[in-house]
Formats: structure tokens, C-alpha cells, sequence
């Protein structure tokens, strides 16, 4: 039974990281894994990059004749505590927005971007009609009227609008966008008045627009994801189907990457689209409905880090972007139900501590007590079913040649001996949805970020740059299963020694706060075996029962007879 888990394990840990993996090898994954650059251009593709901190750039208008002024491009700039964005008149789309509070990975430490700048694709904001190119070449090469009415917003002043309208001179079109920005939130309300556009309107979202890396791991899905109804749906077009398009009252949509996100929020947007625009390169946006009048339409754009009490408040699901659930490629929901107040506890404790590693250790401390009895009652079966292991391989070897009858007298056995040959995979499997529970918290959150630990370990979200985290977890793994009771015979212990090493350089690539997690508890494990051996369940000597303490060991006749003479002056029996 203990060589089926074990089997059992290593099958699911080589399910988990190596099909994502496969898929990759076998071209089936649409985006790569190699991380993807703040100012990636492609080839031969003019770069579209106007400085934010320029109030404005020189462009030529396609309509403007060599002899009139050069055309002028404004950039608005938005300066609040959070965030600093920048948005151009020219498409009326924004072209920058850095988020002050959080830095880039790199060893400038600059605000993260989280505009993918080339001018190629729509950028945010960006209003296109369905069917009609050379309106949609006007929107997108003209220019919008912009009036802003504040300088920066605080606390004096809390809010401000911008307002960016386009007219044609020689149609009845309009195009207005009016924006309130909020100087403590990461959320935009937006209105958006038309008139003259008889066909549906399209309002991007932008492309890549909260991406900031693809490679950030193989859980949850990047790029696109939405809410129609009460169904979340993460997905990413493909190269086989380059155009997702959903109809349905839309609650939400968002693009996304493991920390960070842009979404609309729209009032009465009836589908949305999504759109593999290159590798790794994803624009979505909402559809509106036809009106040949003057038309309004509300929505509310939020892009920011996928921090999990933000997200919560909207109360739309969007915090389900955070995939506390994910287990073997899918959601279970019994994981989202432990993680979530697992998560309320790490936090709770990193309010006193304020260091996230002191609070990963601590969390592991409480997790391991309340897990004691589980593991006492798991450590009791596991030495029953160690002290009749002799007698398991006489009848192996006796019926082996009758599976029925051996069965039989293995069960007749386990009741004799009050052994219960899966006591000791019990507890484990009770405890696989808080491990993996916490996999994802650790994994996933954006609280670990860039949140030092001490002395080299400085972001417990990257991986332990020398490698003294995954070493020593790999050396706690080998001293666990030295220590641990077994039935396996010297040359299957030998070959479980392979899964210590495998991990170890399977986890030399994840975050530090996840291996910091994983040694902590092995740590513990192994100091709770050695109470146990040592104090309360003294391991058998010999195959015998005569170290267990009130004569109630595993394979003793519930404890009638010891090893030393009883009173009567009768000897225990094996």
C-alpha cells in the first residue's frame, strides 16, 4: 500500500510540472515561456512612444499638406499617488500608465509599465466601428481635443476629469471620452458619447494592457479572462482560432498576468472579443450596440496589481482571477475554501511580524500543530504496519499464488493486530488540500512580491539566488525519510532517495517564500518524529512490541500480553 503512494505522488508531481511543459515542447501553447520585454518592438514595425512627461510631440496629420503647421500631439498627464499615466490626443488612447507603488524585477527598480507601447496594435482606450476602416483609420490617426481640469491629485484633490472629444469637420461624427480619475483609487469611471456611428461601436480594452510578463509560472491562465453571468471564463485565443467572441451581459473583462490587470467593467456592453494579435501579444475589448443617435456609454476601467481585497470590493468575482483553487490544472473548490482563510491568517500574522518570511514560518508552526494528532495516528500505523511487516511477506510468499486467499488472510491479520493498512495515507490525504492551498497563496499573491525575508533572501516571490533554500529543503527531505517508519525493503529506500534530488532541482527555480515553506515543514516533521520515536511511540526493536508504552503497540494482542513476563508469569507473544 505505502509503495502505491509513493507511486501515486511521484505520478501526480510529474503530471503537474511536466505537462505544461509538454504542451510547450509540443507547440500546443500559444504563448512561450520566455518573459516578455516592457518595450518589446517588432521588427521593422515604427515604435510609438510618446514621453508622458512631455505635454506634447510633433506628428504629421495624413490630411495636412506640406505647407500647414505641423499638427501637435498632447500628452495629458495623470499624476496621483498610485499611479502616473499618460494620454494622448492623438487616438485618444492611453499610452502609459506606471504604477508607483511597484518596481520592475530589473536592477533599475522603475515603476512597472503596465502599457505595451507599440503603436502596431489598439491601444487602451481605442474606439473602432465595426465595418468601417476609413473611420476607424480617422479615430485612430486624429486627433481629440483634450481638457483636463487639475494639475494632481491628493488628498486636497481628491478627484479630476479629463476630457478628450473628437470631431470631423466635414461629418456628423463624435467621439467624446470623458475620464474621472480618483486620487486613492486605481479605477477610472468612463463615459463615452457618440454620435454619427450607425454600426457597432468597439472600446479596446488595449492590448496587453496589465500584461507585464508572460513567464510567471505554469498556474492560473494569462492574458484574457471575463464574467458573463455568474460564469467566470479565463481563456486566450489561440493560433488555430485567433478570435474569441462571447455574447451574454457582461460583468467583466480583463487581461491579465500573475500580479497584475486591466478590466473594464462595463453597464450594458452585450459581448466582448478577444484577439491574438502575435505570440504572446493578446487585444481585447466590448462590443456596444448600434445607435444612429447621440449615444452614452458607462464603464469603469481598473488597472492596477491583482491584490486580493481590492478585487474583492468590486464583489463581481473579479478576486477569482487570484486562482486560490487551482489544483492539477483545474479549480477545486475545496481548496479556494481552505485557501482563502489561510490567507487571512498569513496577513493577520505579517501585521505584528511585518516581515511575510516570519509569517510563513509561523503559519507553518500552526499548521503543524493542529495537524499533531493526524500525524501521531499516521505515525501509530505506519510502526503496526512496519512491527507485521514479517509476517505480510510469509503470506505473500505463501498464497502468492492465490490472490483471493491472500487477501483474506491479510485482512484477517490487519484485524488481528488492529493494524488499518491505510492509516498512515489517511492523514496525508486530509492534509493535501491545505498543502496545496498554500502552494497557490505562496505562489500566487502579490503580497510576497518583492517582500524581503533577511540577510540574501530580499524577494521572497524570486527564486533563492544561491540556492541555499532548495538545498537544504532537498537535505530535509532525505534526513524525513531516513527517520520515517517504512515497510520497504533496503533496495526501494534506496531508490525513493531519487525524489529528494528531483525536487531539489525542481523547486531551484521556484519562489523563495514557497521553498522557505516547504524546509520550515520538514523541519518541523522531522523534530515531531523524533519526540515521537524518542518519547511516545519508541520504535520496535527487532520486530518486536516490547518498547511501546502500556502494552498497547500495534501487533501486540491489544495489549493483553507484554514482552516481559505478565503477572501470571505468561510471555507476550510476537
Amino acid at each position: 500500500m505505502e509503495k502505491r503512494v509513493v507511486l501515486f505522488l511521484v505520478l501526480s508531481l510529474g503530471i503537474i510540472f511536466g505537462y505544461d511543459l509538454l504542451l510547450k515542447q509540443l507547440g500546443y501553447s500559444p504563448f512561450s515561456t520566455g518573459p516578455i520585454l516592457d518595450q518589446e518592438i517588432t521588427p521593422g514595425e515604427p515604435q510609438k512612444e510618446p514621453d508622458p512627461s512631455s505635454e506634447s510631440n510633433s506628428i504629421n496629420s495624413p490630411s495636412s499638406s506640406s505647407d500647414d503647421p505641423p499638427i501637435v500631439e498632447e500628452i495629458a498627464v495623470i499624476e496621483t499617488p498610485l499611479f502616473r499615466a499618460g494620454i494622448s490626443s492623438q487616438g485618444g488612447v492611453i499610452t502609459s500608465w506606471k504604477l508607483k507603488k511597484f518596481l520592475t524585477q530589473t536592477e533599475e527598480n522603475q515603476p512597472v509599465e503596465l502599457v505595451y507601447s507599440n503603436g502596431q496594435f489598439p491601444g487602451p482606450l481605442s474606439v473602432q466601428v465595426n465595418g468601417n476602416e476609413a473611420v476607424n483609420q480617422h479615430l485612430r490617426q486624429g486627433l481629440f481635443r483634450v481638457q483636463k481640469d487639475f494639475e494632481e491629485l491628493d488628498e486636497r484633490r481628491p478627484t479630476g476629469k479629463v476630457i478628450l472629444t473628437h470631431e470631423s469637420s466635414d461629418s456628423d461624427l463624435l467621439v467624446q471620452k470623458e475620464l474621472t480619475f480618483h486620487y486613492d483609487s486605481y479605477v477610472v469611471d468612463i463615459i463615452i458619447r457618440t454620435r454619427g456611428i450607425s454600426e457597432n461601436l468597439d472600446v479596446m480594452l488595449g492590448t496587453n494592457f496589465g500584461v507585464v510578463e508572460w513567464s510567471q509560472g505554469f498556474i492560473g491562465l494569462l492574458g484574457s479572462a471575463w464574467m458573463i453571468g455568474e460564469e467566470l471564463e479565463k481563456k486566450s485565443p489561440e493560433a488555430d482560432a485567433p478570435t474569441l467572441r462571447r455574447d451574454g451581459p457582461i460583468r467583466w473583462l480583463a487581461l491579465q498576468d500573475k500580479y497584475f490587470m486591466s478590466v473594464f467593467i462595463p453597464e450594458n456592453a452585450n459581448s466582448l472579443f478577444s484577439k491574438l494579435e502575435n505570440e504572446r501579444v493578446v487585444s481585447a475589448g466590448i462590443s456596444l450596440p448600434a445607435s444612429s443617435d447621440e449615444h452614452v456609454h458607462k464603464t469603469r476601467l481598473y488597472a492596477g496589481p491583482k491584490q486580493f481585497d481590492i478585487l474583492k470590493s468590486f464583489e463581481i468575482g473579479l478576486e477569482d482571477t487570484i486562482d486560490f483553487g487551482w489544483f492539477i490544472y483545474g479549480s477545486w473548490s475545496i481548496v479556494k475554501a481552505v485557501a482563502k482563510p489561510l490567507f487571512s491568517i498569513l496577513r493577520f500574522i505579517y501585521d505584528y511580524t511585518h516581515n511575510y518570511g516570519l509569517a510563513i514560518i509561523l503559519l507553518t508552526f500552526g499548521i503543524k500543530l493542529l495537524f499533531v494528532p493526524l500525524q501521531y495516528k499516521s505515525y501509530k500505523s505506519m510502526q503496526g504496519m512496519q512491527t507485521i511487516q514479517p509476517k505480510v511477506l510469509a503470506l505473500q510468499e505463501k498464497f502468492k499464488d492465490n490472490k483471493e486467499k491472500l487477501n483474506q488472510e491479510l485482512m484477517k491479520l490487519y484485524k488481528e493486530h488492529k493494524v488499518n493498512p491505510v492509516g498512515g495515507c489517511l492523514p496525508i490525504v486530509l492534509q493535501m488540500p491545505v498543502f496545496v492551498a498554500l502552494f497557490n497563496i505562496l505562489y500566487m499573491t502579490i503580497d510576497l512580491r518583492q517582500a524581503p525575508f533577511m540577510l540574501w533572501i530580499t524577494d521572497l516571490s524570486a527564486q533563492d539566488p544561491y540556492y541555499v533554500l532548495p538545498v537544504l529543503m532537498g537535505v530535509s527531505m532525505v534526513v524525513q525519510q531516513k527517520i520515517m517508519p517504512t515497510t520497504m525493503d533496503p533496495t526501494q529506500a534506496k531508490m525513493m532517495m531519487i525524489l529528494p534530488v528531483g525536487l531539489t532541482f525542481l523547486f531551484v527555480t521556484f519562489p523563495a517564500g514557497l521553498v522557505l515553506y516547504w524546509v520550515t515543514n520538514n523541519v518541523l516533521t522531522i523534530t515531531q518524529q523524533f519526540v515521537t520515536d524518542r518519547y511516545i511511540l519508541k520504535k520496535p526493536r527487532g520486530g518486536t512490541t516490547d518498547n511501546y508504552p502500556k502494552g498497547n503497540a500495534p501487533g501486540s494482542e491489544s495489549g493483553k500480553k507484554k514482552h516481559s513476563s505478565s503477572p501470571s508469569g505468561s510471555s507476550s507473544k510476537s
